[in-house]
């Protein structure tokens, strides 16, 4: 019995030191690590016009990183530059690469089609698949690294780095600080960053793996990279940190709306803080109007407003969409702290045993097929105007959903 023991406890400090040593791109324990809880979009405005417009590209609280980034490309991870993170690194020597943007379509590696199957489980990676694990002697690595400065005005705020897709998994530094990794590459990932930059020059770098994940497997091109958005944004030291409006129909009659918002405050106030909302039609006019006190904690406040009917409430569809205009404001006394608008439709959809699918109560026949993000000559890394141009096509053609 007592050798049985040793050698049981043997093998399994044996297990946990192999475990030990397995990078995190090879496990499939975690998905990402120190990343912000995800959220609702709550962009930095800094004006009323700005949040009317949703113009928050144009805030003074917004900084975009895409542009031009250093970059360095390898078939191999032991061939990557280990210390490239660092500031004193010196990278004159790299090339310039597109962000967002693939590196197959900029010169870098080879872009594959496949089915359902996974693009590394094939002799070109000399890989067979074995989950968790992914490729290693072909595991493409892209090292990515740039600078930035942040505004005057940003200082005493926090603030945030987003990477809105990156595929397929990479680690993040900012001035040489690990803040984490991520291999949800079709999901934003965000990290505070504020104790972290410094006034002046501030350098972010990114190690990209191609091979990173089991999760994601679609009849698509496979392609690696910065594919899209990566920006900074600032917040107060308490802001507005997520929401979520429920606005439905009664069941009954389809005429009443039903209006409830749930709201998380994130940060500390220096004194007695409120929520505020403020609901307004189309038109403009007022027609709900609360508040709430904030309790200032800082892991965050989760706020939820009591359910409220608005009678005889504007429905949407697509043939009306109709909309409605929320207002949410956080003071701190009567001094305001943050602020953010947004606009919504009450509908309601179910699905029934007799009728199908229903939209305000009426049978709705769907028409949809998959949509996938990608172009010719861009990959997966598209501009807004051909989204936008991919659903005209598809109205076009008489189709009303997409997945």
């Amino acid at each position: 019995f007592l050798h049985s023991l040793i050698v049981g406890i043997f093998f399994g400090v044996g297990r946990l030191s192999a475990q030990a040593t397995v990078p995190e791109w090879q496990s499939q324990y975690a998905i990402g690590k120190n990343k912000l809880r995800p959220h609702t979009y709550v962009w930095p405005y800094d004006k009323a016009t700005n949040i009317r417009q949703g113009d928050y590209e144009n805030s003074r609280y917004y900084m975009s990183l895409n542009g031009r980034w250093k970059f360095s490309w390898v078939k191999n991870p032991d061939n990557r530059p280990k210390d490239f993170y660092k500031p004193g690194y010196y990278t004159g020597g790299w090339a310039d690469i597109k962000v967002p943007g693939n590196w197959e379509r900029q010169g870098y590696g080879t872009a594959i089609y496949v089915n359902e199957s996974y693009e590394f489980d094939d002799p070109l990676f000399n890989f067979k698949k074995n989950p968790p694990l992914v490729p290693y002697d072909e595991n493409e690595v892209g090292s990515y690294r740039r600078s930035f400065t942040l505004p005057l005005d940003w200082k005493d705020r926090r603030t945030v780095i987003c990477c809105e897709g990156v595929t397929s998994f990479y680690y993040i530094w900012v001035n040489e600080h690990l803040l984490g990794y991520n291999q949800g590459s079709k999901t934003p990932a965000e990290w505070d960053i504020t104790p972290y930059v410094k006034e002046g020059e501030n350098t972010v770098a990114l190690e990209v793996y191609r091979a990173g994940s089991y999760l994601e497997c679609q009849d698509m091109w496979r392609l690696s990279g910065i594919e899209r958005d990566i920006y900074l944004y600032s917040t107060p030291k308490q802001y507005i940190a997520d929401y979520q409006v429920t606005s439905t129909l009664d069941k009954e009659t389809y005429t009443d709306g039903l209006f409830a918002l749930e709201t998380t405050i994130g940060g500390e106030a220096e004194g007695a803080a409120t929520l505020s909302y403020r609901l307004e039609d189309a038109c403009g006019k007022t027609i709900l109007e609360k508040d709430c006190p904030v309790q200032s904690k800082e892991s965050g406040n989760f706020i939820f407003f009591e359910k409220e009917t608005l009678p005889k409430v504007k429905r949407w569809s697509a043939e009306h969409p109709y909309l409605y205009t929320l207002h949410t404001a956080v003071y701190d006394g009567r001094k305001l702290v943050d602020t953010y608008e947004t606009v919504f439709g009450v509908r309601t959809c179910e699905f029934t045993s007799d009728r199908g699918f229903l939209l305000n109560g009426k049978p709705l026949k769907l028409k949809g097929f998959c949509l996938h993000q990608d172009d010719a000559s861009l990959g997966t890394a598209l501009p807004l105007r051909s989204m936008e141009r991919k659903l005209e096509i598809c109205k076009e053609y008489g189709v009303n959903a997409i997945r």
